[in-house]
């Protein structure tokens, strides 16, 4: 079953507990008292030492694994009653506040953050008095995750307006979630009820989005490896090099490439890897005027043949 981003904090906390009161625990013990796979584990291991007691970086969590068994260096340093800074205070209550007006967010978390900024509020006195002066507005990234992320907590399907840069056209879909991850950017990753496929969608390019009342029934399916990236073209895959005027930039994001260089012009030249080139004859129609297949050669032939059919076709139709 996915795991959606705040159960992996509930998790990620009660982890912390777990390994004071079990020092030296093996891996696989722990794995499986929390229900999870041991990379799973090791992912959450990975992000636990950047975690702590001051947002200056000081009293670090200290905990790391031989692969086998984990330790807990200094679970005595971080032991002591939390004492924040005026700064720090403020910097927490005026983004408990922000989080709190996050759409979709669940009415039980909302209602525990609003009780522990109380708490806080009280505890800060004069030195927190500040944060009431300052607000936080989320852009519309943060109002689609916190709906995404509550989709996949009630396991709801989401209707989606999403907007495709390589088609240049906003689509509309419903969406069966499986999880949410971030490589760059935060992507939703879910099975398409419009393409009956699994498909991932880039959070800033929702341009709409609602729950809907469906149950959400993805299929069983093994989640992808991604430390590697989103996309993870062989070494072994055909080269390709594309040049891109100003309005061709975009390509370089969108594409997992080996390199992009800066042209005189503003554009870029970019060369990227995929195991089928013939995939990019699209690509070069798409971009018309602003960009060019350059190598291979017999694939910049294919998408000028291919440019000249479709100009053809087009007159014809006048």
């Amino acid at each position: 079953m996915a795991t959606n981003a705040i159960d992996q904090t509930r998790r990620m906390l009660s982890l912390v507990t777990y390994l004071r009161e079990r020092p030296g625990a093996h891996v696989q013990d722990v794995a499986r008292a929390f229900g999870i796979t041991e990379d799973e584990l090791i992912s959450d291991l990975d992000v636990l030492p950047m975690c702590g007691t001051s947002f200056r970086g000081g009293d670090l969590l200290d905990i790391d694994t031989d692969g086998d068994r984990i330790w807990w260096h200094n679970p005595d340093d971080v032991a002591e009653p939390l004492r924040l800074a005026a700064d720090e205070a403020t910097a927490l209550l005026v983004a408990a506040r922000a989080v709190a007006t996050l759409p979709g967010l669940r009415e039980s978390d909302r209602d525990a953050l609003v009780r522990a900024t109380a708490k806080l509020e009280t505890a800060a006195g004069e030195s927190g008095a500040a944060s009431s002066r300052l607000s936080v507005t989320f852009e519309a990234e943060g109002g689609v995750f916190a709906d995404v992320d509550r989709a996949i907590s009630e396991r709801r399907r989401l209707w989606l307006r999403y907007y495709s840069p390589a088609r240049d056209e906003l689509t509309e879909r419903e969406v069966d979630p499986i999880r949410l991850f971030a490589v760059g950017h935060t992507y939703l990753e879910g099975w398409c009820r419009l393409t009956e496929a699994r498909r991932t969608f880039r959070l800033d390019r929702v341009a709409e989005i609602r729950l809907l009342d469906a149950p959400a029934a993805p299929p069983e399916l093994e989640l992808r490896d991604l430390s590697a990236g989103l996309v993870q073209p062989a070494a072994e895959d055909p080269e390709v090099v594309i040049e891109v005027g100003t309005g061709g930039r975009w390509v370089a994001e969108y594409y997992p490439h080996d390199s992009a260089e800066e042209l005189p012009d503003g554009g870029l030249r970019i060369t990227l890897r995929t195991p089928d080139p013939a995939s990019l004859r699209r690509l070069a129609l798409r971009l018309g005027g602003d960009g060019r297949i350059v190598t291979p050669p017999e694939l910049a032939d294919s998408a000028r043949d291919a440019a000249r059919e479709a100009l053809a076709a087009y007159e014809g139709a006048l």
